[in-house]
Formats: C-alpha cells, structure tokens, sequence
C-alpha cells in the first residue's frame, strides 16, 4: 500500500499475484522474503515456486529465474 503524497488516501494497494496477499512499503512485520519475478512482486518465494508449478500442471511454461 502507498499513500499518496497527501496522505489523504491510499494510493495503491500492491498484493501478491498468488496468494493474494497486501504488500506494504513498510510493514510492522517487515520480512526481506519478498521476490521479484516475471515483472512482478512475490511475498514469498514459496509463491513463486507454487504458481511456476501451476503453470506447468496447466501447460502455460513458465519458468523460474
């Protein structure tokens, strides 16, 4: 999630294209688990790894980098 500049309203809500996840710039929680792939921002590389397998149970080939 970003703010805007204002800090009057959200500006983004970033979530993990797999689980679906909020990604905050930020986080109380904050981990370094995050992982960029395919252009994309994971939570986690467990994500990654279970939509690259789904993809290729679908036939779609994508592959891990």
């Amino acid at each position: 999630m970003k703010f805007a500049p204002n800090r009057m309203y959200i500006e983004a809500y970033n979530k993990c294209p797999n689980c679906g996840i909020l990604l905050y710039e930020k986080p109380a929680n904050a981990t370094s688990e995050t992982v960029q792939f395919n252009g994309k921002t994971y939570c986690s590389q467990w994500c990654v790894d279970w939509e690259v397998d789904r993809a290729a149970r679908r036939g779609l080939g994508a592959t891990a980098s």
